[in-house]
């Protein structure tokens, strides 16, 4: 039976399926949905809820007040992630969520109680989490990047498959991640787009490179147009004094040869005339000539 096939569409009829706005929040559910398998759903007192260091660290104290409020008129929507051991409850995923709910005294919640997991696990599910949600600093992510990658001491490409991002952005953010604390720290408080820092990390070291850092540091330099120009600054002015140096060299003041004077010089001439065999012309120009000389050097 022969085979049917859809009739041939011109380019310009094509139409083109953007797939990139939504794949990565389908990998993370991908991951979620793997990594979360066997999890309890329970109520859990708040105060039995033992908080250590999570993915995100920067927080907006009004979004957490707007959240606290819909939470009190519409309840937890989405539990929070907690990983039973011997000491009791830790938190894995939902640290904006419970600090919502302490800030308005809930005694309270729903979750997702895990057990038996893997620290290379807790980890993969606490990211996804964060990264699914907007407002996570990168600077955040790419701590949680490099902190799953000591613990469980991943290639970049295995990170790629656990996290359900690509291979650039993992290699991006241990770039990030590795910088100076100093700058890391100022990209979080001016908001520093991180083109800055990793095209800023690129340039050789240099007192270019120096004064560049500095002005990342207090913020005067946030974008990437911003770098871009400030490079080309400093390019262009070292160039100009190079010229300028150049310039003035040319208006320098010709000299004689090292011992030789002005007279020993037009005496030098004038024998050298004489022996000379020379028109009368010509011997007359030459003298012209040594005269004008004699005169510039007298002045």
């Amino acid at each position: 039976m022969a085979k049917s096939f859809a009739p041939r569409v011109s380019k310009k009829k094509r139409k083109t399926i953007d797939l990139s706005e939504n794949l990565n929040r389908d990998l993370i559910k991908l991951a979620d949905d793997r990594l979360l398998s066997g999890a309890k759903l329970d109520e859990i007192l708040i105060k039995d809820i033992i908080v250590k260091e999570q993915v995100r660290t920067k927080f907006n104290d009004a979004s957490i007040k707007e959240l606290a409020a819909n939470i009190k008129v519409n309840g937890l929507i989405q539990p929070l992630v907690l990983y039973k051991t011997k000491k009791g409850y830790t938190l894995i995923c939902g640290e904006r969520r419970y600090r919502a709910m302490t800030s308005i005294n809930m005694k309270k919640c729903p979750c997702f109680v895990l057990e038996n997991k893997t620290e290379e696990e807790l980890m993969a599910i606490q990211f996804s989490e964060n990264s699914s949600r907007e407002a996570l600093h990168y600077i955040d992510k790419a701590d949680g990047i490099l902190n799953y990658q000591k613990a469980t001491k991943a290639s970049e490409r295995k990170i790629c498959a656990a996290l359900g991002i690509s291979k650039s952005e993992v290699h991006r953010s241990l770039l990030i991640a590795r910088m100076p604390a100093k700058l890391r720290e100022a990209a979080k408080i001016h908001n520093i787009e991180k083109y800055v820092l990793l095209e800023l990390d690129a340039l050789e070291k240099s007192p270019l490179k120096t004064k560049l850092t500095k002005l990342v540091h207090t913020g005067e330099i946030t974008k990437r147009s911003q770098l871009k120009k400030a490079i080309k600054g400093g390019v262009v002015a070292a160039g100009t004094k190079k010229k300028a140096s150049t310039s003035s060299a040319k208006k320098k003041k010709a000299t004689l040869p090292k011992g030789l004077t002005a007279s020993a010089f037009l005496k030098a001439m004038n024998m050298k005339q004489k022996d000379l065999k020379l028109d009368k012309k010509t011997k007359d120009i030459l003298k012209a000539l040594v005269e004008e000389t004699k005169d510039m050097v007298d002045q």
